[in-house]
């Protein structure tokens, strides 16, 4: 049963941003998936640690706003691992969209730290690498 949980939840995070054919992005559901203390962190060149807060708002514009259209990411692969109350998932993933008017695609690896809180598996930490 937590390995499904662990997919439901991974899969409504990634699909919190997909706004294609229209459907607005329901980014502030990222509010229930991640805890209220959770780290996000993206790596790279554009390093950066965020609040739930700080990671949701500048998404928000982007994907509300019209600069940033017909995108969606998703999960390509993972292995997670579950002991007790605790899991961690690393996984590739794969995104497109059109932004600013350019078309684009691009992918990553993402690592996801779960914990089993008491409404459910929620997110307590999440970091990811765009590949070039």
């Amino acid at each position: 049963m937590s390995r499904s949980e662990i997919d439901t939840v991974t899969a409504e995070f990634f699909g919190a941003f997909d706004n294609r054919g229209g459907r607005t992005a329901d980014v502030g559901r990222v509010r229930r998936l991640v805890l209220p203390g959770g780290v996000i962190v993206k790596t790279g060149p554009e390093y950066t640690v965020y609040t739930v807060e700080g990671f949701i708002e500048p998404r928000l514009r982007l994907l509300t706003e019209g600069r940033l259209v017909e995108f969606s990411e998703w999960e390509t692969s993972d292995r997670t691992d579950i002991v007790g109350d605790i899991a961690s998932r690393v996984c590739t993933y794969r995104k497109s969209g059109i932004l600013d008017g350019e078309p684009f695609d691009g992918g990553g690896t993402k690592t996801i730290q779960f914990v089993r809180a008491p409404q459910g598996w929620r997110i307590a930490a999440l970091a990811w690498y765009d590949h070039a």
